[in-house]
């Protein structure tokens, strides 16, 4: 059986996407591979061993284009109002709460938040099929 493990993005700045990644979800550095055209940045946290891999190609100066193939991230949180804020207030600019109801049954409450790079991830209230 296949194990997902991590996920893998390219971004323009190192530090401005660690700070990001580290402020809106908790993530850290769990390791940091220097080769000579590419840096590989391996972000965590406590709450699962899934990966976010930052990948840094040195020399570019360009925003990367993100085409129309690339969806979003999806991470789930315990109390959404309380995230929504506090991103608020650290000046990432959170999307409004938005509700997701099916058949009348609420399906999903979530916010979508863009990082520097304009890479879309979306923050789920922990609830049913998302957890």
């Amino acid at each position: 059986m296949a194990k997902m493990i991590h996920s893998m993005i390219r971004v323009l700045d190192e530090a401005k996407s660690v700070s990001f990644y580290s402020q809106a979800f908790g993530l850290e550095i769990a390791e940091r591979l220097d080769f000579e055209t590419f840096t590989l940045i391996y972000m965590s946290n406590a709450e699962c061993e899934f990966e976010l891999e930052l990948t840094v190609n040195k020399g570019r100066e360009e925003a990367y284009t993100l085409g129309d193939g690339y969806g979003h991230l999806a991470l789930s949180v315990s109390d959404l109002d309380a995230e929504h804020s506090r991103m608020t207030d650290l000046g990432l600019s959170p999307n409004k709460i938005v509700e997701f109801n099916r058949d009348g049954h609420l399906l999903a409450r979530f916010f979508f938040i863009t990082d520097p790079d304009g890479y879309k991830i979306e923050v789920l209230q922990r609830h049913g099929r998302y957890k």
